[in-house]
């Protein structure tokens, strides 16, 4: 592996992750903004704006972009998260340089209002998609009970209101701010050249428009809640809780994921031989979510509505057993097992190291090579947790749900 690194004089970052051995190579810009960077007047612009660039730029029309990428075999896509909207593709070594050329292209799409009011039609439809799914709607208000007033509470996909009301001229605003080369990350991953990388990134990058938007990141305090949805016609009860864990810079991370494995993974955690394997719950499992300045553990299980209430209290008592006593050496030697076969198996394709390369750098500017993962998990004590859970203990802070229960009366949150 050979690590480069380099920063535009517009302020776009660039790192890069050579392995010579394997046969295709990943890139993605990762420009930081999110749902948490929105003011409630453009709620969901940067979701809609991730569609709009691939609706076509001054040079490539919306079939070109498609085609293009189709052309060389590139698996492509994009996200947006609260924190982060993502452009990629993994190609042959060979598809490079046109491949990178597009996804510079569509970084800074047209946006034109005929296609703005077209895709607005899309967004509406794709956010009343959602609205249909449990655990969305679960997520979302779980989202925005947990951080309220914060800024990660709120919604990705913005509301029918907003995106309504949202006009092209505010798209543009955010996306000049926002999309400043300040703002965004570039990192390419697997077999490449990094002196070609690095000539096609002046050439296509360098006259992009400088600026770094400021973002605050202070920590969540949440003071919880209760967040209840009724769904007649659902068979099941949907559960989701939140409890504050480590943010993303803090050096608990590891140790926070490794205690949501042993607690919360899908097989052989304790809320699997709890909850899942007795036939209490379909599924329960809790995870680790890490975000800029804040952190979060994630609890869910679906069940029976009548079993809903019960298994709320088996999570709790499992959640104060770890929080007294901790793990055990058995239970903490299986979880870094788990956790480095996951971090070994991503990392043998480039599109996986492409995860990790851009997000350490995006987070905490640092680059860590799979062996400094390996050592970091593999070190990691009884006693590592149970200084973490001093810190951020196992709660059911905030609780929602959706399914046909008119209450949950009597939950911990």
């Amino acid at each position: 592996m050979e690590f480069h690194e380099t920063r535009l004089d517009n302020g776009l970052q660039v790192v890069a992750e050579r392995a010579p051995g394997v046969h295709s190579v990943a890139l993605g810009f990762f420009v930081r903004t999110g749902a948490r960077d929105e003011t409630d007047d453009v709620s969901g612009v940067s979701h809609f704006l991730e569609h709009m660039a691939f609706k076509g730029t001054a040079r490539h029309s919306a079939d070109d972009v498609n085609r293009v990428f189709d052309e060389v075999g590139a698996k492509y896509n994009a996200s947006t998260s609260e924190e982060v909207t993502l452009f990629y593709a993994a190609i042959l070594p060979e598809y490079l340089p046109q491949t990178f050329e597009l996804l510079a292209d569509i970084i800074r799409p047209a946006l034109r209002v005929e296609d703005f009011e077209m895709e607005k039609k899309v967004i509406l439809e794709e956010i009343g998609m959602y609205e249909d799914q449990p655990t969305y709607t679960a997520y979302e208000r779980l989202m925005h009970t947990h951080f309220a007033g914060h800024p990660l509470g709120r919604s990705v996909l913005g509301t029918n209101a907003s995106i309504t009301a949202l006009q092209a001229e505010q798209m543009r605003a955010y996306h000049q701010q926002r999309y400043a080369a300040g703002n965004i990350l570039l990192a390419v991953a697997g077999n490449f050249d990094w002196r070609e990388f690095e000539t096609m990134t002046h050439k296509l990058c360098d006259a992009w428009p400088a600026g770094s938007p400021p973002r605050p990141v202070p920590e969540a305090r949440p003071t919880g809640g209760m967040c209840l949805t009724r769904k007649q016609g659902s068979l099941q009860q949907h559960v989701m809780q939140m409890a504050p864990a480590p943010p993303s810079s803090s050096p608990w991370r590891y140790a926070a994921d490794l205690l949501t494995v042993v607690v919360g993974d899908d097989t052989g955690s304790r809320m699997f031989w709890e909850l899942v394997d007795p036939g209490f719950a379909e599924t329960a499992e809790v995870g680790y979510n890490e975000f800029d300045g804040s952190g979060a553990y994630m609890g869910y299980f679906s069940c029976e509505p009548d079993e809903a209430l019960r298994n709320i209290e088996r999570v709790q008592a499992i959640y104060d057993d770890v929080n007294k006593n901790g793990v055990t050496e058995v239970e903490l030697a299986q979880a870094r097992n788990k956790v480095a076969s996951r971090i070994v198996l991503r990392s043998e394709r480039p599109m996986g190291r492409l995860s990790s390369l851009g997000h350490n750098w995006l987070y905490r500017g640092e680059y860590r090579t799979v062996a400094d993962d390996l050592a970091t998990v593999r070190s990691m004590k009884t006693d590592d947790i149970r200084k973490l859970l001093e810190l951020y203990p196992l709660k059911q802070t905030t609780t929602s749900s959706v399914g046909p229960l008119e209450t949950l009366a009597g939950a911990t949150a």
